[in-house]
């Protein structure tokens, strides 16, 4: 899946010349907690974060003349040297963007323009439905050599056994690093049939336990 498929592209945006308190307008009325700021070709030259009007704003104490903080343009508080993506990048490489540099909001931009924004919760959403996680079923996790053609074996197994597959994720097994973890979600609410088709057929399932399924 990549950026263009869950970016936001109806955007709330404002000019460097905007003053501060119209972004706490635009923020309070649409519900967001970041506004890109732009030119009027739309070039991205910085973000404004309800952080930074936090930080820029006036102590409940201050004295009125002290709110004039407000009065004063965007580009006094907005962060410049944003962190930028692209349409074309992959999901997975913008999560990890959003890891390493603990941010919650991604601008999306091609040929220099903003065109998108991706958040902390489209990158959950899009989890969810990687992982098949919104849609009924099970899922099974299996204990398998870390050797090629192991994937394919256990789906044809599966797939042999009508078992229908919603997602398949992979990951290494914490205990011995010879093995791998193979997380499947499958199309049913009572896994014990492909339990007893993996197990039978010399496969370790982590979870769920044959015991927790029938009891």
């Amino acid at each position: 899946m990549i950026v263009e498929e869950i970016m936001s592209r109806n955007l709330i945006t404002l000019l460097p010349t905007d003053k501060i308190k119209q972004a706490v307008v635009l923020m309070n009325k649409y519900h967001v907690r970041h506004i890109p700021v732009v030119d009027k070709e739309y070039t991205l030259l910085g973000i404004v974060s309800d952080r930074d009007i936090k930080d820029a704003a006036p102590s409940i104490f201050a004295q009125d003349h002290e709110f004039e903080e407000f009065e004063k343009p965007v580009h006094k508080i907005m962060t410049k040297n944003v962190i930028v993506a692209y349409p074309l990048d992959f999901v997975e490489e913008i999560s990890f963007t959003f890891y390493e540099n603990k941010i919650s909001c991604l601008p999306i931009i091609r040929k220099g323009k903003l065109v998108g924004l991706v958040t902390k919760t489209d990158i959950l959403n899009t989890l969810v439905q990687l992982t098949g996680a919104h849609q009924p079923g099970s899922q099974i996790e299996v204990k398998v050599p870390n050797v090629a053609g192991k994937l394919s074996e256990v789906t044809k197994l599966l797939s042999d056994h009508h078992l229908n597959i919603l997602s398949v994720l992979v990951y290494p097994y914490k205990q011995d690093d010879t093995y791998r973890t193979i997380v499947f979600r499958i199309e049913t609410l009572n896994p014990t049939k492909a339990i007893y088709t993996l197990v039978e057929h010399g496969y370790e399932v982590l979870r769920p336990h044959i015991t927790d399924v029938i009891r």
